[in-house]
């Protein structure tokens, strides 16, 4: 990984108590560097202040850096879980920082749905069902059972029924607990090519 932009900065991470006040994370202004990571196709902001990594912050696509004042902006990382905040020397230092926060958060989409229509491409049909599954299994935080049918509720036909002879009465279907169904759920996956 090489630097492809560097400034100098005062480095600040939000009170992970107080979520208000800035914490000084450099005792004066240090290198702020982009870093771009070829082999995982990422985009990074790198600080250190001697040879203590005071930012390592991977830009997503869902990423946004605020400028709060003339010489101050801000990010916030959920996989850091923390937000950082830059104190610049001057407002052309800033302005070129969220320039070029914003150029590579767009890199950072790109080379994101670059990756996913490779992945697509070369997805096998049941690849894809194991990943939708896995997406579905998320989305309903983790536990996804079968869908709900008339049988997974009240048992198959061949459980209800009872052995029947041919003197015995006719057995009424049980009104309480039976709820109608009128339809099954299925999921089917399309794949998209440009």
């Amino acid at each position: 990984e090489q630097p492809i932009f560097s400034t100098r900065a005062h480095v600040f991470q939000i009170d992970p108590n107080t979520k208000k006040n800035w914490v000084p994370t450099s005792k004066h202004a240090v290198t702020v560097s982009y870093f771009y990571d070829s082999t995982r196709n990422v985009y990074r902001i790198i600080s250190l202040d001697g040879s203590k990594a005071i930012i390592n912050s991977t830009i997503t696509p869902n990423m946004t850096f605020t400028k709060t004042s003339q010489k101050f902006g801000q990010w916030a990382d959920s996989r850091a879980n923390t937000v950082y905040g830059l104190g610049f020397s001057s407002e052309h230092h800033l302005s070129k920082f969220a320039e070029k926060f914003q150029e590579f958060k767009e890199a950072a989409r790109l080379a994101k749905e670059k990756s996913q229509e490779k992945m697509e491409l070369t997805s096998t049909p049941s690849q894809e069902r194991r990943v939708l599954l896995s997406m579905l299994k998320e989305s309903a935080g983790g536990d996804l059972q079968s869908p709900l049918t008339p049988e997974s509720i009240n048992g198959t036909d061949e459980e209800r029924t009872p052995d029947v002879t041919q003197n015995s009465e006719p057995r009424a279907e049980p009104a309480q607990n039976a709820l109608p169904f009128s339809h099954r759920y299925s999921f089917t996956s399309t794949i998209m090519t440009k």
